[in-house]
């Protein structure tokens, strides 16, 4: 048996077991199959190249997708910062509104200032409350928390070691992120 690729496409005209009409129809044979598989290779790399070019045409198109949803995100994001305090501002109007009408007023008694004062105070923390910002103002007595108060002195007291003695400014946090820590003193050890 002899190697395919070094036989011939025609048959010996020699042999004598194959009549030249039998030699012309195997040459038309093997012609007609090579055309064949030359066809098939050409629709095949139609079909390939067809393919290439619509995954081709899907990765521009994701790319394009990712790249208007990353500029949406970051027009989304500028919108954010832009008008992250409005809400904050608009719960601040009403407090804003009552210091106005108090300035209207002439001849105030001490005890009206008082009492304005007060109901100012009070919707400013309830406008800081709607925004999540807390107020911290440890009882005196009760355990430091370094987290959200910061020791400003320690001093000798009847109280138990490292608990609040007073509070010297209160401290604030926002969603549960200290703001402000409450400067307090500490009781030290006895």
């Amino acid at each position: 048996m002899t190697d395919p690729r070094f036989q011939s496409t025609q048959p010996f005209s020699d042999d004598p077991a194959i009549s030249p009409e039998e030699a012309e129809a195997a040459a038309a044979a093997n012609e007609a199959d090579a055309l064949a598989a030359a066809e098939n290779l050409q629709a095949e790399v139609q079909a390939l190249t067809a393919k290439v070019a619509d995954l081709t045409d899907q990765a521009l198109r994701a790319q394009a997708e990712a790249q208007n949803a990353r500029r949406r995100a970051d027009d989304d994001i500028a919108k954010i910062r832009k008008f992250a305090v409005e809400g904050f501002a608009e719960s601040l109007l009403p407090v804003i509104d009552s210091l106005d009408s108090a300035l209207k007023v002439d001849n105030a008694s001490a005890e009206q200032l008082r009492e304005g004062t007060e109901a100012t105070l009070r919707q400013l923390l309830s406008a800081l409350e709607r925004q999540q910002v807390v107020e911290v103002n440890p009882p005196a007595g009760a355990k430091f928390d370094p987290g959200t108060q910061q020791a400003i002195s320690v001093v000798p007291s009847e109280q138990e070691a490292n608990t609040v003695v007073a509070v010297l400014q209160k401290g604030y946090t926002i969603a549960d992120r200290v703001l402000r820590p409450a400067l307090v003193t500490v009781a030290a050890a006895k």
